[in-house]
């Protein structure tokens, strides 16, 4: 499965959307592998704040990175129930925590932009360009820089 179509116009990129914080971020399609509601998530002892926890999806154990935490935002407490986005690094599977998700949005590549320089630095060091949308602006997250930290923070 691939994130690119070509048009008549150009290149395409298609992106599942997320909220997380109140801002839209967007993740290649082609990176995610499912979306689901994560249940019996186990702590896992001396972990940083970033790591969720561990839970057995279909007989896969999902690593769960809190994405508020990971962008250095406060806990959500509007007591709806956490979405996670399945991606894969490497073999491993994770599961990143997102207050809710959106819908599939296709993009054209030309329209995708470097970061902003007034960026959130939290979110610019995960970001891979943005999207200028109807008044709101899409942060394109980069899956890779997002879970480089990960292996640093299991051995922690």
């Amino acid at each position: 499965m691939t994130n690119k179509t070509e048009t008549n116009e150009g290149a395409v990129a298609e992106y599942v959307t997320a909220l997380i914080g109140g801002q839209l971020f967007g993740l290649p399609i082609s990176r995610v592998q499912d979306v689901f509601m994560p249940e019996r998530l186990t702590r896992v002892p001396l972990s940083s704040a970033e790591i969720a926890g561990v839970l057995n999806l279909r007989g896969r154990i999902v690593t769960v990175v809190d994405m508020r935490a990971r962008l250095g935002l406060p806990k959500n407490d509007d007591g709806k129930p956490p979405m996670a986005v399945g991606v894969d690094l490497r073999g491993e599977s994770y599961g990143l925590l997102i207050d809710q998700i959106g819908e599939v949005l296709k993009l054209p590549d030309d329209g995708r932009e470097e970061n902003p320089v007034n960026l959130d630095p939290r979110m610019a060091k995960l970001a891979g360009g943005v999207h200028r949308l109807d008044g709101q602006l899409m942060v394109v997250l980069d899956v890779d820089r997002v879970l480089e930290i990960v292996p640093d923070l299991l051995a922690a």
